[in-house]
């Protein structure tokens, strides 16, 4: 099992970026695929970036590709996602999540469901 904390949101301008932290405890934090997934008010859990174990692969929600990075630093229990050129539809709750089991294909980490354990979500609100 794996506990995650999400950090990093906050206020920003549209244009800027963030970085936001997902600290995983737990036993062999290398063995879960990772994925970031955002929710905003009123509106369906959404996905918006996955990586691999090992981090050699990833992917992503069309609406954040060429925008947002996902990266993980398994020495440091840790997924990361760099939301460059913020823009006011980002404004969400962003969670991580961890999936344990890995037997699908990455691509079916788009779907919520796949995942075992998630965090409690860090705010980010883009202004115009």
């Amino acid at each position: 099992q794996v506990q995650l904390v999400e950090s990093g949101g906050g206020l920003v301008q549209a244009g800027d970026s963030l970085r936001l932290s997902c600290a995983a405890s737990g036993r062999s934090f290398s063995d879960y695929r990772m994925g970031w997934f955002c929710q905003a008010p009123g509106k369906e859990r959404e996905f918006v970036a996955a990586i691999s174990r090992s981090g050699g692969v990833t992917y992503y929600a069309d609406s954040v590709k060429g925008r947002f990075t996902i990266s993980r630093d398994n020495a440091k229990n840790a997924v990361y996602l760099r939301m460059n050129s913020l823009k006011p539809e980002d404004t969400a709750v962003d969670y991580c999540a961890a999936d344990q089991t890995y037997l699908s294909d990455i691509y079916r980490l788009r779907v919520a469901s796949e995942y075992d354990y998630w965090g409690q979500g860090t705010q980010v609100t883009v202004s115009s």
